[in-house]
């Protein structure tokens, strides 16, 4: 009985020691906290992972700090939540910021207690996810908490490339803070919840004399269509934790994995007639590229990864006969889908990322070409728009390329050309592969020939037409092998599907090195 009585005791004190962690800040710092509309740390968890799979880790750690009134304010757990859990039932770790403890500051055991949990995502190949609810160091605990940062960045730097890592932005993230999530390889952010930005509004107006908010500064819309550090952007954190289901449901757990399959209920041999009518007999007319992904993949569902940052490219994930896949892509519909500075940079990284973690490839390519001037040149669209050429050769993941109308000049050769060491290449009897648009070739071709004509617009209206029946088709660069194929458009998807049959075995290798030196 004595030993029952003892066992129920500390039982009764585990209990209660429970009760304190789940409290965390108090009932007024809950309360502050859903008065600004924002969920606390243990509710996101909740909301992010499958029901009752959590696991909690570290939930007894105490803060070391004994300066600035801190002594006396011992919190459980300190100011962040870790653990790992189940997201479609495949393990996932995680760390939840907690505002309603220091503000979410980061301290010496918040950063230990982040840190083992990645370590233990590394060690297991699983993925990990944050989410950041933090007003940055903790001030009073000086350079350990700025040492915790450090061991968080070292971590996000060894794990890129072997375990997805996702951040979500779910209330402030500034200074050393933002450079985590800034190393992940997608952020997600909350329209009037998320800031991100290096120094906030006050220093900002004290050392350039702007007036600026922290919304304008560093809000949701801010990077998700002007600065690209942000690759999805939420109407709430209910969408955004549930955008980080559906994005992980097209990952492996890690680099040495395969993307889970998805349902194979979209017929593999569907054509679609539509895609025969959908390019413009004018080739100066746009189109809505996304129609024609839409089209193709499983059941029109396509995830699209920074849809407001460079929109004349389109990058995203979909599923092509259950089976994950990356697509890279023109959007004539913006910009004519030429490429510029922002445009390389998107789809380079998102290249990247998919050879990483072994996702084919697929490319529709409509492409006038390169972004032409002054700005441009200035502000480095050879070393940027280098990137993209860089990330496509480098890849050895099966990659499929469509030429669905223009791919003119260095463009051409960019995006998923044979050249890089595409795979499988094939173009619609639309497709437009040459060096120079026919007004432009016509105009250096046979400048002389127009001036000295009676009727020069006809004339060049007529040489454009040569140039076209000449040149600017796919015939050419089939016969030499740099397009496999020429197909009827309806045919698309399962001239996709079977070409990826073809190649899920493939094995392809890189020169010995350390690492490449892209043009960063």
């Amino acid at each position: 009985m004595a030993i029952e009585k003892k066992t129920d005791d500390r039982l009764e004190d585990l209990d209660r020691r429970k009760q304190e962690v789940h409290g965390a800040g108090g009932a007024a710092r809950v309360e502050a906290q859903h008065a600004k509309g924002k969920l606390t740390a243990r509710e996101r968890l909740a909301m992010l992972l499958d029901p009752g799979s959590f696991e909690e880790l570290d939930s007894f750690v105490l803060h070391r700090s004994v300066d600035f009134g801190t002594a006396d304010k011992k919190y459980p757990g300190d100011s962040v939540v870790t653990g790992y859990g189940k997201i479609q039932g495949r393990t996932v770790y995680v760390y939840s910021q907690d505002f309603t403890v220091f503000g979410g500051s980061l301290s010496e055991a918040t950063a230990e207690k982040i840190c083992k949990v990645m370590d233990m995502a590394m060690r297991n190949g699983a993925p990990i996810i944050g989410l950041n609810d933090s007003g940055g160091a903790r001030i009073q605990e000086g350079v350990a908490s700025l040492g915790g940062y450090g061991e968080i960045f070292m971590r996000n730097t060894l794990a890129s490339g072997v375990v997805p890592q996702i951040s979500a932005i779910l209330g402030p993230s500034a200074g050393g803070a933002v450079y985590s999530p800034a190393i992940t390889d997608f952020t997600l952010m909350v329209r009037g919840i998320s800031q991100m930005f290096i120094t906030g509004p006050d220093v900002v107006k004290a050392s350039m004399g702007e007036d600026v908010t922290s919304e304008e500064l560093g809000g949701a819309e801010s990077h998700g269509s002007l600065s690209g550090v942000s690759h999805f952007t939420l109407d709430s954190e209910e969408e955004c934790l549930e955008t980080i289901r559906h994005l992980l449901s097209f990952l492996p757990q890690n680099n040495l994995d395969d993307s889970p399959m998805g349902d194979q209920d979209d017929d593999p041999e569907r054509t679609s007639a539509e895609l025969r009518t959908i390019v413009p007999d004018d080739s100066a007319h746009a189109y809505d590229m996304l129609d024609v992904i839409e089209t193709v993949v499983d059941h029109g569902e396509f995830l699209n990864v920074q849809r407001d940052f460079a929109p004349n490219i389109i990058v995203g994930f979909a599923r092509l006969n259950g089976r994950s896949v990356a697509i890279v892509a023109q959007q004539p519909s913006y910009m004519a889908g030429v490429i510029d500075i922002r445009a390389s940079v998107k789809a380079a990284r998102f290249v990247r990322f998919s050879d990483a973690f072994n996702i084919p490839i697929i490319t529709f390519v409509d492409v006038p070409g390169y972004l032409p001037g002054k700005e441009q040149e200035h502000q480095g669209i050879i070393r940027h728009g280098a990137k993209l050429l860089y990330a496509y050769a480098e890849a050895t993941v099966p990659k499929i390329t469509v030429v669905t109308r223009k791919a003119y000049g260095g463009a051409y050769i960019v995006m998923g050309s044979k050249h890089l060491r595409s795979d499988i290449n094939l173009a619609w009897p639309t497709a437009e592969i040459a060096v120079l648009g026919p007004e432009a070739a016509v105009n250096i071709i046979h400048r002389r020939r127009i001036a000295d004509s009676d009727d020069p617009e006809a004339t060049r209206a007529e040489l454009r037409d040569e140039y076209r029946e000449s040149f600017a088709n796919p015939y050419q660069a089939a016969e030499r092998g740099f397009i496999d194929d020429v197909i009827d458009p309806a045919e698309t998807r399962p001239k996709l599907i079977r070409a990826l049959d073809a190649l899920q075995n493939k094995r392809d290798t890189l020169p010995p090195k350390k690492h490449g030196n892209i043009p960063l």
